[in-house]
């Protein structure tokens, strides 16, 4: 297969792909920031948890 022939057919298949519309990409995006800011809070409260039952544990 030559070079031509593979865009050719890669040009083909990505007009067969279902793209998102706009609306869903930030909906997308909203739902991964909001679930990334929430885990970052948990391992930073956690953080702090173990953090303090350490120093309590260790003179």
């Amino acid at each position: 297969m030559n070079l031509i022939q593979y865009f050719r057919d890669s040009r083909a298949e990505l007009s067969r792909v279902s793209w998102p519309t706009r609306q869903q990409v930030l909906e997308g995006t909203q739902a991964v920031l909001i679930f990334v800011v929430a885990l970052s809070l948990i391992v930073y409260v956690l953080d702090l948890l173990f953090s303090n039952v350490i120093q309590l544990v260790l003179p």
